[in-house]
């Protein structure tokens, strides 16, 4: 399947195992010279930011002369809110990242780009993508939470699993995804399709995902200052933990689902260095 080139990987995919259900991805972003790489980390994942931000036809029309104003475009649309603590574009950014990494998915949509007003959090799932053939596509759909408290992210977005799965929300929300689908973008007959109204939930659901991110405040990386072979245990250790938490818990049956735990040294570092940096990218 054609997709846009990714950025370069950075985070290690220290735990990567589908025999659990749901399926766990344990993302660690590493240390530098003893220091938790918070600002690296953000630079990074800016990288994301025209793929995520913007619409099939403005990526493949980037050109020399329109690149800067494309770009800045994109960071615009994320937020411009001094508010920024509490916002969760910067979930879905991680939770896009993510998938595209680790399972090379294609987002089949930006919900960024359908803001219908300046500093809007918008609603529904917070990732649209795909995986596979035209002709045998998967649908990915997500959900991200940018938390400090694991319990508080695990409560959070188990609720919003539960509301997100009945029948009524998930037809109002195919339908909504149909009519974002950019008619440039190759796969959106293919996606049409399968959300097509006459499709039987039961058939979308046995080629659907629901992708989890949860970040958190980690007990773990304060203990250690680099990857050596003690930190890759404990950070295993923590992660499966914190799944197990989560897969205790009354989860929709009818979808798979797959969690990604990014545990972090802090979220309010990490904050910090993200809206400096997308501010930066603003103003170019």
């Amino acid at each position: 399947m054609s997709q846009p080139r990714k950025p370069d990987r950075f985070l290690n995919i220290r735990v990567h195992d589908l025999s659990l259900r749901p399926g766990l991805s344990g993302l660690c972003v590493g240390y530098e010279r003893e220091e938790w790489r918070a600002s690296q980390f953000a630079q990074h994942i800016l990288e994301w930011l025209p793929e995520f931000a913007l619409k099939h036809s403005e990526l493949v029309d980037i050109n020399s002369g329109n690149a800067v104003q494309l770009i800045r475009n994109a960071a615009r649309r994320v937020y411009e809110s001094k508010k920024f603590e509490n916002r969760g574009e910067f979930g879905e950014l991680f939770l896009h990242a993510a998938i595209r990494e680790v399972f090379n998915s294609i987002p089949a949509i930006s919900k960024i780009f359908y803001k219908t007003a300046q500093n809007e959090t918008v609603k529904g799932f917070d990732a649209v993508h795909v995986v596979g053939p035209p002709d045998n596509l998967e649908l990915w759909l997500g959900e991200a939470k940018f938390y400090t408290d694991i319990d508080a992210a695990v409560s959070a977005v188990v609720a919003e699993l539960e509301a997100h799965t009945e029948t009524d929300y998930l037809r109002g929300e195919f339908l909504l995804i149909k009519g974002k689908i950019d008619p440039s973008w190759p796969h959106a007959a293919a996606l049409e399709a399968m959300l097509s109204e006459n499709k039987s939930l039961d058939e979308i659901f046995s080629r659907a995902c629901i992708a989890v991110l949860l970040t958190y405040d980690s007990l773990c990386l304060t203990q250690h200052v680099k990857c050596d072979a003690a930190y890759a245990a404990a950070f295993e250790s923590e992660v499966r933990r914190h799944h197990a938490t989560f897969a205790g818990r009354n989860l929709p049956q009818e979808m798979d689902i797959h969690l990604f735990l990014l545990p972090l040294n802090t979220k309010e570092k990490l904050l910090k260095c993200l809206d400096e940096k997308l501010k930066s990218w603003q103003t170019i």
